[in-house]
């Protein structure tokens, strides 16, 4: 069965526009089946995105980007960002919304998690985890991203509070010197891990 982590999706692709505004901008994306969130922007996302800590020096890793939403909003406030997700579909479309959203500050790479940025680190690792992927992946984003971080980076993400948000913090907590909770609502929790 083709899941949206997986590296070619098996679903007939389709295409959808939707536009939204978030931290004062309007953006236009380009969703596509076989892809998180194909309908609407995901509320977690939402929350994620409005909670993010970002300053104008930083550089960012949208951590499995999706069709971008999470770069590409970032990329309004600081000086660069990565965006990688190990769906093919995902990464191209990605990289549409990266045109139609006139983004110069970022890239879209292909990979599974840290692949794509071997020996390279970043003011903040931001991702809405591929939860259905299970724990082995979520524990892999945890305790990998210290070492993609500067000193005193972030590492910033939303669960479901009833899909082990209690997990994760826990993890978090093991692999971060400090984890606050950035936001809480419709289910949901934003967790920042301080490197």
């Amino acid at each position: 069965m083709s899941h949206y982590y997986s590296e070619e999706p098996s679903t007939p692709l389709r295409t959808k526009t939707i536009e939204v505004c978030l931290r004062g901008h309007c953006f236009k994306f380009i969703t596509a089946s076989g892809v998180f969130s194909f309908e609407k922007l995901d509320r977690g996302t939402e929350i994620l995105i409005e909670s993010m800590l970002l300053e104008r020096n930083w550089r960012v890793l949208d951590l499995g980007c999706g069709y971008g939403a999470i770069g590409i909003v970032a990329s309004r406030f600081v000086d660069y960002v990565v965006m990688t997700d190990v769906n093919r579909r995902a990464v191209d479309i990605a990289r549409k919304n990266l045109k139609i959203n006139g983004v110069r500050n970022a890239e879209v790479r292909w990979g599974s998690l840290y692949d794509p940025v071997v020996g390279e680190k970043f003011d903040s690792v931001i991702t809405n985890p591929p939860v259905h992927a299970g724990m082995g992946v979520l524990r892999e984003i945890v305790i990998n991203a210290p070492r993609h971080l500067n000193d005193g980076g972030l590492l910033q993400l939303v669960v479901k509070t009833k899909q082990g948000a209690r997990r994760i913090r826990s993890l978090m907590e093991e692999s971060f010197t400090e984890v606050r909770e950035l936001a809480k609502g419709s289910g949901y929790r934003v967790y920042a891990g301080i490197a």
